[in-house]
């Protein structure tokens, strides 16, 4: 049984039709998307997580669907986020690995004729800002508010620093050396403003319940894309959260579970304001995080193998969770692989907004599946490349083909995930002809793809080159 439903029956004959949904711009659904950074699989509690109480992003899947099988498409941040936004695979476009931060590259980023979600919801009304990590590129080209958000309230780059008031860099151009910019000023829409607080989860938090309250006072339908720069390092917290887990001896564990209090107290902030706004049962709200737990961030993927960086299950295989009051049961655990490209296929079948038939989506509204109103599995396959390291890996159904041999030089190996989630168990050669066939059905997938197409994070030194030229 693949759709596990924890609710009395007549609670679900209760449950909305999907299909109905045939609604003026103000009755359509509002949509939030709450990412956290290298959360790992294990440091929740809807996963099992013990040692830090996260009940604010449990409510999220215990009062609607934790997906067991949850997926993002690439197991490090920027491509990870660029599918997600583009519901598309990221490797079509180029967006192979972390981009550079060199604002002077406009090719380093999601390419303008590729629509992400906020640029397809504004053209049926929505109101969208997001709030914390925009990754997506530098260069002004790729300021948000010229991709389809009407307010920002964040940071242009992969991370930051945690402490607003040690912020001491009015932008980019003052940047000489790597990581400098974690210390630029917030930008507020496209101004930089100074910030008079003590941690920037706080900050975040904040703003994206203003945001909510704002749409609210003037019945604007809104697409929120929260998306927390916590847990990723450095691991930074003030003491508010730090002494909740004096018990923890481990530093680096013990600031992590801070870390993460922090994002689940905003989360708290997110749903609570949504109720006393009477938004609750018009409001789909999903969680997940960019990608597996990383090695030094002190996070916990619990059974699954590797970590951020990998395409086995621990890069790869993340917290996920959806809530929408109205029309999905609460209770509900769904078993099917599903991917992060599946929340714009979603979003945007809610919305009712066509898509650009010569970039058609990779993933698939999810509605009808959590409802139980198709039985089916949602992918018939899932895919992953790793450009950079050659590295590949495609599921269907049960198993899992994975080509990780510049990490471990296993060469391809096969589990089968139902029996064998923390892939220790390799088939490869017990199935020969499954094999052959799951390397066939990527190999026609890799061939729609394109190379890296910017600079990339880890080996551009523009703060130097572009210093020179100047």
């Amino acid at each position: 049984m693949r759709l596990i439903n924890l609710l009395p029956l007549f609670l679900i004959t209760s449950i909305l039709s999907v299909e109905a949904f045939s609604l003026p711009i103000r009755e359509k659904p509002n949509l939030i998307i709450i990412i956290t950074d290298d959360q790992g699989y294990g440091d929740v509690g809807f996963n099992g997580c013990t040692d830090i109480p996260t009940p604010n992003i449990d409510r999220i899947a215990y009062e609607g669907v934790k997906f067991t099988d949850g997926y993002v498409s690439y197991p490090v941040c920027g491509p990870s986020r660029a599918g997600l936004l583009t519901g598309r695979y990221q490797d079509r476009f180029g967006f192979t690995t972390n981009p550079t931060i060199s604002p002077n590259h406009p090719e380093a980023g999601i390419p303008l004729e590729e629509e992400n979600i906020a640029e397809v919801l504004t053209k049926v009304g929505y109101k969208n800002a997001i709030i914390g990590k925009w990754h997506m590129g530098s260069h002004p080209v790729h300021h948000p508010l010229n991709r389809g958000f009407h307010h920002f309230f964040g940071f242009l780059s992969g991370g930051h620093s945690y402490f607003p008031r040690q912020y001491n860099l009015n932008d980019l151009s003052e940047v000489k050396k790597p990581f400098d910019w974690y210390r630029t000023k917030l930008i507020h829409d496209r101004e930089r403003v100074d910030v008079d607080a003590d941690y920037l989860t706080d900050v975040l938090s904040d703003a994206s319940v203003d945001f909510i309250k704002k749409c609210s006072k003037n019945n604007d339908p809104f697409f929120l894309y929260v998306a927390y720069n916590a847990p990723h390092n450095p691991l930074q917290a003030t003491q508010k959260y730090l002494d909740r887990f004096s018990h923890i001896e481990n530093w680096g564990r013990r600031n992590y579970a801070a870390m993460v209090s922090a994002v689940d107290d905003g989360v708290g902030q997110i749903l609570q304001t949504l109720t006393e706004c009477g938004l609750d049962d018009n409001t789909l709200v999903f969680f997940l995080s960019d990608n597996g737990g990383a090695s030094n961030n002190s996070s916990d993927n619990g059974i699954l193998r590797d970590h951020k960086g990998s395409l086995f299950e621990g890069g790869l295989r993340v917290p996920f969770a959806v809530r929408w009051p109205s029309t999905i049961p609460a209770g509900t655990v769904y078993t099917h692989p599903i991917i992060s490209l599946d929340i714009m296929a979603t979003i945007t079948a809610l919305a009712e907004v066509e898509i650009a038939s010569e970039r058609p989506l990779d993933g698939v509204n999810l509605l009808p599946f959590v409802t139980n109103k198709n039985k089916e599995a949602p992918h018939d396959y899932l895919f992953w490349r790793d450009f950079i390291r050659n590295g590949m890996a495609v599921r269907s159904g049960d198993f899992k083909l994975v080509d990780e041999r510049k990490r471990d030089k296993l060469g391809y190996a096969v589990f089968n995930l139902v029996e064998d989630v923390s892939e220790k168990v390799n088939l490869s050669k017990i199935d020969l002809d499954r094999n052959e066939e799951l390397l066939e059905k990527h190999t026609a997938w890799k061939a729609q793809l394109k190379s890296t197409a910017f600079p990339t994070l880890g080996n551009h030194k523009w703060w130097i080159k572009e210093a020179v030229e100047e």
